[in-house]
């Protein structure tokens, strides 16, 4: 028998992806010019690669906002991603009125 019978199945990045835009969707924001925005402010941005997604995240919403740079090559640390956005997100949105 097989060893990797419970292994997870191959990361793709293409795939991984089109799945990250539908969560991002979800959280609100918009896709424009291979960013997403909240309000109008890239937050996000998301490139797949050769084996792996690049990510990137903004400290703060701004018209040009400082990145924090990473890269996906699992489910995991996607959903790490999207996590963490997701707070940043919630963190953000605290003390406006809409």
């Amino acid at each position: 028998m097989s060893d990797d019978f419970f292994a997870p199945p191959p990361f793709d990045p293409a795939a991984a992806l089109a799945t990250l835009k539908r969560q991002l969707r979800d959280l609100k924001l918009a896709e424009r010019a291979g960013a997403f925005e909240l309000a109008g402010q890239p937050v996000a941005r998301a490139e797949a690669g050769d084996g792996v997604l690049r990510l990137a995240m903004a400290r703060r919403p701004a018209r040009s906002p400082d990145w924090d740079a990473s890269e996906a090559r699992d489910h995991a640390q996607l959903r790490r991603f999207v996590d963490e956005l997701r707070r940043r997100i919630g963190r953000w949105n605290e003390g406006r009125d809409d």
